[in-house]
């Protein structure tokens, strides 16, 4: 029964479509069950130091590392034949940015996980899933910079290929786009298999953070105009400050345990 069984099949044919229905349909329900969740959890008031640099090496570089991979892997094929641009050229591309954007977040990464395993003020408020992300996020830089070592292997672009057409076969649904991966280098398997994991844990964990990040310019320019976040220096008492205010307007309003109109 379980002759053919190949589980690079259940990795790279099957397990895509399980970690994008898990990080779209979780994504969706910790927004609805748990919304005041949906944040990055900063522990910037607990420990400035080291939090700086570390953070602006690893959002920079991840960024760049994020939108290299998704303009690389999904930009179709015919697309650069029609500009003309060589295999080989989009090749050194991705190792000549790519490269230092993937240096610049691993060392990023490394100073926000010791920050927050050897500070004993961030560890303790850490959760074993902020830790566990992070680090799997650390070895997923170290792996993608390792894969460097093959790359530069096959500079004529055409493992770059490879993985494009199993990235655009998986999202047009080609049950057969596991084959196009079956034999490339381990080292490549590994960094696509550690991604779906992380994909897969990401609602789970502060990643969600990162879709605030896309929607909050569309959500505060074009559906909410004219509203501004402020934080209130008020020292007086929420009712107190009610009190005064329904003597000067000659009646009583809400109290604190009324439901505001």
């Amino acid at each position: 029964m379980f002759g053919d069984f190949d589980i690079n099949f259940i990795i790279f044919g099957v397990m895509p479509y399980v970690a994008l229905t898990v990080f779209l349909v979780g994504s969706i329900a910790r927004y609805e069950r748990d919304p005041f969740t949906w944040k990055s959890s900063s522990s910037q008031l607990l420990r400035h130091k080291q939090l700086v640099w570390g953070s602006i090496l690893f959002h920079v570089g991840i960024i760049t590392v994020f939108f290299g991979h998704l303009i690389g892997l999904f930009t179709p094929i015919w697309v650069l034949d029609a500009l003309g641009v060589p295999y080989g050229l989009k090749q050194w591309m991705a190792v000549l940015i790519g490269g230092p954007a993937g240096i610049a977040a691993l060392v990023g990464s490394t100073m926000l996980l010791h920050r927050r395993i050897a500070d004993p003020r961030i560890r303790v408020t850490s959760t074993v899933p902020d830790i566990l992300i992070m680090a799997l996020i650390w070895l997923q830089l170290a792996i993608g910079l390792l894969t460097i070592t093959q790359t530069l292997q096959h500079m004529d672009g055409a493992e770059m290929v490879r993985f494009m057409t199993w990235s655009q076969s998986v999202v047009s649904w080609n049950v057969n786009a596991w084959i196009t991966v079956v034999d490339v280098h381990w080292l490549y398997k590994l960094h696509i298999f550690l991604g779906l994991i992380i994909t897969i844990l990401f609602p789970f964990t502060r990643l969600v953070h990162i879709w605030s990040g896309f929607a909050a310019p569309f959500r505060y320019l074009l559906t909410r105009p004219g509203y501004q976040i402020v934080r209130s220096r008020r020292r007086r008492a929420l009712e107190d400050r009610r009190s005064d205010y329904d003597a000067r307007q000659g009646k009583a309003g809400p109290k604190v345990t009324t439901p505001a109109e």
